[in-house]
């Protein structure tokens, strides 16, 4: 077969530019071929490469004295959990392929996500996902086409988690009009392993040989990460094949055999076949070893006939890995995989000229030098326009409305409102781990093998971020902590998935950059390294950009079953405390800017973002995780989206208890009208607040904790009764549980079911 000449508009149609062209073949000494070009293509891609990105993160802090893999040196980062016990953790995106095919999409992410755990050597046991759609509450093509999106999303992440038994226990969901058109599928995998396990993906000793094991390369997800490195157009359903198709039995029987494979002497090296596939894994593990690496596509298990080298080298097909076998230990190989009846074949060996070689059927297909193709990508520092800020908001023009209303609106509210829909379809219970049900402040979950309970979670709200990115960003990683803390959680380390539109528009690229910043400062506060993750830019649609979305996951560590804490409230008596402040008075829009009720009860994404004191959030959560250690905490609630009364009836429908509240309210805010003080005191999202439920015998002793620890705090109320009234302002609220609960508990059902 003749191969194409390579013209402009071909390596235009390969994402690379004129100068990208110039410097291939400054690398190779001369043209490329198609197949050497499509090669270039997908390791230079954004998704692979991290071109326009890599100079940013190098501004998180990535070591600690718990770190024993760190962030880009293998597939996942491992920190120590203590007693030779570690986790392995990463959270990655596959939002592109969701949009075009969401059920495949989602599956896929899922599988890639836990192929990066166990090929660390640690055993997944149990995921988290956050995910971003359109609204679904409504009638138009594009309600309906949300909504579809939503449904192939969550079947396709029960289908493939439940399949092959890894438990997704938590997440978030969040609903806006900036994702109609590119929704965002994050997903998060944590697997447990002992200190002497962590496996490397590194090509080392040179003559080793390189087995290819898995399925069967097919046609499917060829060159996908190129098309996750493009906007999302009218025409990108033509790049369905560019989305991979799952087998979640096939990647059950991988995880196994390759973690029975880990546990001889038998592996130097081993990398899974995600983004790029076969060639990413080839050249990054002679990169990592420093060695080269030479293969035979002929010796390559093929399921489709007739695939050419660029197909064969792109292709995505899912459940593959790329293990390099100790010389003389290649029976135990071909035992363990014939044993749990996977394909595998012997298709190369490790070289000592730094090549990434591909033959195919003895003929010279590709040659390139293995760590310029995986290291040595084109860095770019993109220019940036730093937006105004967002006008403070006007309160004479901010119309009175009924606060009981409001609440039942915010309520109902998709990204407020209960995600039972989404976590009935996951089998959560798998494994038995599960110490808390989907939908508490963070996911718990008991590693029996290592005597360890581990909390998890993941926070971004995009309208923080949208308003002001490097305080939204902030406010992501104290909220994730916060979290934590309320499960009764110590902080360990954090994961990202950086997800940002186009970054070739300045406006856009500086909202990424200050996302970058906020988050790193909030790393650094807490102590919690970042471990890894990822980037997905070109999220946006004719419709236009996403909202940025710097999404957090965090993961912590409960040193004891007796400190594992939830968010309802558990007795009538209890008394309510608040710990951190009614409303932050130094904060501009009186907390209401960028709030969830601007945007659900008055339409609007208006106002200033939240101010967030590092040291307050620190010395609150602190305080509160000494009183849970105490033994002193019953329940525990952050505030955040809808405010003081949105989780207050959170606790109480989570309880099934209602409450009586007063909150203090004061001369600060009589120079506002009525109306906005008491939206104020019941929705405003001033940072660094928990609710506590404490029992009436240690309410005086948590008080004074508080008080002795310098920290806002209020005695709000007490729980009983069957309704929630709460008087703000020289207002009262009231509204029975069961009618604070309908919207709450069957917003999403009732939407799906339409």
């Amino acid at each position: 077969m003749t191969e194409p000449a390579i013209t402009k508009e071909i390596i235009a149609k390969h994402g690379l530019t004129d100068e990208e062209y110039a410097r291939i073949q400054g690398i190779l000494g001369r043209d490329p071929n198609i197949t050497e070009l499509g090669v270039f293509s997908v390791m230079w891609s954004e998704h692979c490469s991290y071109k326009n990105t890599k100079r940013e993160l190098r501004k998180f802090p990535t070591t600690g004295p718990l770190v024993l893999v760190k962030a880009g040196e293998e597939n996942a980062g491992v920190i120590d959990i203590g007693d030779g016990w570690a986790v392995a953790f990463k959270m990655e995106s596959h939002n592109h392929p969701s949009a075009i095919e969401p059920f495949q999409g989602a599956a896929t992410g899922v599988g890639g996500i836990i192929r990066d755990i166990f090929t660390m050597g640690a055993r997944p046991v149990f995921s988290l996902d956050s995910l971003r759609f359109g609204p679904i509450h409504g009638d138009t093509a594009q309600h309906k086409w949300n909504r579809s999106r939503f449904a192939g999303v969550v079947s396709g992440i029960a289908h493939y988690g439940n399949c092959i038994g890894v438990p997704t226990i938590g997440g978030e969901v969040f609903f806006d009009e900036s994702y109609n058109g590119n929704p965002l599928v994050n997903v998060f995998c944590l697997g447990i392993l002992k200190h002497e396990q962590i496996a490397r993906g590194a090509a080392r000793g040179v003559g080793n040989p390189v087995f290819y094991v898995g399925a069967e390369t097919g046609r499917d997800g060829l060159a996908g990460a190129a098309f996750a490195s493009r906007d999302l157009t009218e025409e990108s359903k033509q790049d369905r094949p560019a989305v991979q198709v799952g087998d979640p039995f096939r990647e059950k029987l991988l995880l196994e055999a390759c973690l029975e494979l880990l546990a001889t002497d038998a592996v130097a090296g081993i990398q899974d076949m995600g983004a790029a596939g076969l060639t990413c894994s080839t050249c990054e593990t002679a990169s990592r070893g420093g060695t080269g690496v030479e293969i035979d596509l002929a010796k390559v298990p093929q399921r489709e006939t007739g695939m050419t080298p660029y197909e064969t080298l792109l292709s995505e097909s899912q459940e593959r890995m790329l293990i390099i076998v100790k010389k003389g230990h290649e029976q135990t190989v071909v035992d363990i995989f014939e044993k749990w009846d996977l394909p595998y074949a012997e298709v190369g060996v490790v070289k000592d000229d730094g090549m990434m070689r591909v033959l195919d059927h003895g003929k010279l297909a590709v040659e390139i030098p293995a760590a310029k193709l995986a290291d040595d990508a084109p860095l770019y520092s993109r220019e940036w326009k730093a937006r105004p800020e967002p006008a403070p908001l006007d309160f004479s023009t901010l119309a009175a409305v009924d606060e009981k209303a409001a609440l039942l609106k915010l309520l109902a509210h998709p990204t407020i409102a209960s995600k039972q829909w989404v976590w009935r379809q996951y089998d959560h219970m798998v494994r038995l781990g599960c110490a808390v049900l989907p939908g508490s402040d963070a996911a718990v979950f008991i590693v029996r093998e290592a005597d360890k309970i581990l909390a998890a979670t993941s926070d971004c709200n995009s309208l923080y971020v949208l308003q002001d990115p490097r305080e939204g960003a902030r406010i992501a990683i104290a909220e994730a902590a916060r979290n934590l803390t309320c499960s009764g959680a110590r902080l360990l380390a954090v994961t990202d998935n950086l997800n940002f539109a186009n970054p070739h528009n300045p406006e856009l690229f500086w909202q990424l950059r200050e996302s970058v910043e906020g988050l790193a400062e909030g790393c650094r506060e807490f102590g919690t390294p970042v471990t890894g993750g990822n980037v997905s830019l070109y999220n946006q649609s004719p419709a236009g950009p996403i909202d940025p979305t710097p999404t957090v996951g965090m993961v912590g560590l409960i040193d004891d079953a007796k400190h594992i804490t939830t968010q309802a409230f558990k007795s009538a008596g209890d008394v309510i405390i608040l710990a951190g402040p009614v409303l932050d008075p130094a904060a501009g829009d009186l907390s209401l800017g960028a709030s969830h009720y601007m945007k659900v009860v008055h339409g609007q994404k208006a106002g200033r973002t939240p101010r967030l004191s590092f040291d307050l959030e620190k010395r609150v959560q602190a305080a509160v995780l000494g009183l849970i250690r105490d033994g002193l905490v019953k329940s525990a609630h952050d505030c955040s989206e809808g405010g003081l009364a949105v989780a207050l009836a959170e606790i109480c429908i989570g309880g099934k208890l209602g409450a009586t509240i007063e909150l203090p309210s004061g001369p600060a805010l009589d120079k506002y009208p009525a109306h906005a003080a008491r939206a104020a005191l019941l929705f405003g999202e001033s940072q660094s607040r928990i609710i506590l439920g404490i029992a009436p015998e240690n309410a005086d002793r948590v008080l004074a904790a508080l008080a002795a620890a310098k920290i806002p705090h209020s005695r709000l109320g007490t729980v009983g009764g069957d309704q929630l009234s709460i008087t703000a302002h020289g207002a009262t609220l009231t509204s029975p549980l069961a009618e604070v609960s309908d919207p709450f508990e069957h917003s999403i059902e009732r939407a799906m079911e339409g």
